[in-house]
């Protein structure tokens, strides 16, 4: 990942070392040895790192990073100083720094300063454009059980109080993270996503809280953590219920204290940062069978958002039919098609149990069946399993808690799943409406052993 960026320094010999580093390295660098200069050229030209010396002639390093800022200039600024103190430290790290290094600086840490900006960076920009293209269309509906939770949510964005968005696999609880973090005062900084059961136990620490170069095997260079990317943001931690019971507490521990500490580090490292969680399982049942800290319960569930399946609000769909449809036209540079009352009848007679992901993916289906620009009954049909291809449905008589008769249902339901897509797993997820992990990672949950299936 190449890069631009801009030394600031009144010493001739620093910038001629520093620009020939990065150059050699393949990055472009600009050099000045004025502050005052350097505030003009930032005002007409972008880079993607600012590196600047603190202790200079006219103006200094923090009253110019503060003229940086009140210039509405947004690039990452690194100080330098051979002068280092923590007072001055913390200081340039209140008025926006990006990172503090003491003089003399080695090679690899410069180039490495550099690599972690640019990825901080990317991700910014990556938000940005998430933010322009969702533009408040991504979440769709028109029905009243949304709009008075879309009201609660407005409501909380404003705050700091902690969110708990609850509700069934592909309902939309990242779409309401995001709206969450866009209406809240921290529009502006980064939004940070970690699916808490898609990552391995044993890499969960490093993702949260980042590593050193050389902390453990593979550890090939230091890694910020999504905490300190999320800096002055939010943190969207999904499938919460899925974190082992280890790294709950050290999440606690954050959440409490509000710094990180990466591994293999020997300091800690302040985070201001807004946490969401959302989770498809009953936290509450989790904390009563041990699979989930109290303490960390409390902490998290200050604020609970309960979103409804699809076929509790069917009202939605022709809305969200009509979305979905333009969205994948655009992407596929197709003639956009309209479906008739007999296209969105058929639809919204569906029981949907993978939810707004299992419609977007009927939607693209159908519109593949779609022979011209109207969708009519017949196409839905064509486009949607055969129920004579289903078989009859299983029945079972489910028993116990509520929470037990769940997973029972559950377990059926992916078994008939299976069955009917011939043990076609990548089938099966996406009838369900399921990332391929998700699934694998439910059969064992729910103890299918999908190797004996196959026998």
């Amino acid at each position: 990942m190449k890069g631009s960026l801009l030394i600031i320094d009144d010493d001739a010999n620093t910038l001629a070392s520093l620009s020939r580093a990065f150059r050699l390295a393949g990055h472009e660098a600009a050099v000045c040895d004025q502050p005052a200069r350097a505030l003009e050229i930032l005002k007409s030209e972008k880079f993607d790192l600012i590196f600047s010396d603190v202790v200079m002639p006219g103006m200094d390093g923090l009253k110019l990073l503060e003229a940086i800022r009140a210039a509405g200039v947004a690039t990452p600024v690194v100080m330098m100083s051979g002068q280092a103190h923590i007072e001055m430290a913390v200081k340039a790290t209140k008025l926006g720094a990006m990172d503090f290094l003491e003089k003399p600086i080695s090679t690899d840490k410069l180039l490495l300063t550099l690599q972690n900006a640019l990825k901080m960076e990317r991700l910014r920009e990556e938000n940005l454009q998430l933010r322009q293209q969702l533009g408040g269309a991504g979440l769709v509906f028109t029905g009243e059980k949304m709009r008075r939770l879309m009201a609660q949510v407005e409501r909380v964005a404003a705050s700091e109080t902690r969110v708990c968005i609850l509700g069934e696999t592909g309902t939309g609880k990242e779409l309401i993270a995001r709206t969450i973090h866009e209406k809240s005062p921290r529009s502006q900084g980064p939004f940070i996503t970690l699916n808490c059961a898609a990552v391995p136990a044993e890499l969960i620490e490093s993702e949260l809280f980042g590593h050193e170069k050389g902390s453990f095997t593979g550890a090939a260079s230091r890694h910020i953590g999504k905490f300190e990317q999320a800096h002055e943001g939010t943190l969207f931690l999904d499938e919460i219920g899925d974190m082992p019971l280890a790294m709950q507490a050290k999440l606690l521990r954050v959440l409490e204290q509000g710094e990180v500490e990466r591994i293999g580090g020997d300091k800690p490292v302040k985070v201001n940062v807004r946490v969401v969680v959302a989770t498809h399982r009953n936290l509450e049942e989790q904390v009563r069978q041990g699979g989930f800290r109290q303490d960390l319960f409390h902490r998290i569930y200050v604020f609970p958002v309960v979103l409804p399946p699809l076929r509790e609000r069917l009202e939605d769909v022709p809305a969200l039919v009509g979305h979905f449809a333009s969205q994948i036209a655009k992407q596929n540079g197709w003639k956009e098609a309209t479906f008739d009352d007999d296209a969105l009848h058929a639809l919204q007679a569906q029981s949907w149990p993978g939810n707004i992901r299992e419609l977007r993916n009927v939607v693209e289906r159908i519109l593949l069946f779609a022979d011209s620009g109207q969708v009519t009954g017949d196409t839905v049909a064509a486009a949607l399993p055969s129920q004579a291809s289903q078989g009859p449905e299983t029945s079972f008589a489910a028993s116990g808690t509520l929470s037990q008769r769940v997973e029972q249902f559950e377990r059926q339901m992916i078994l008939d799943e299976i069955k009917r897509h011939n043990h076609h797993i990548t089938n099966t997820a996406k009838a369900l409406g399921l990332e391929r992990s998700h699934l694998y990672k439910k059969c064992q949950q729910l103890g299918i052993d999908l190797r004996e299936l196959r026998k």
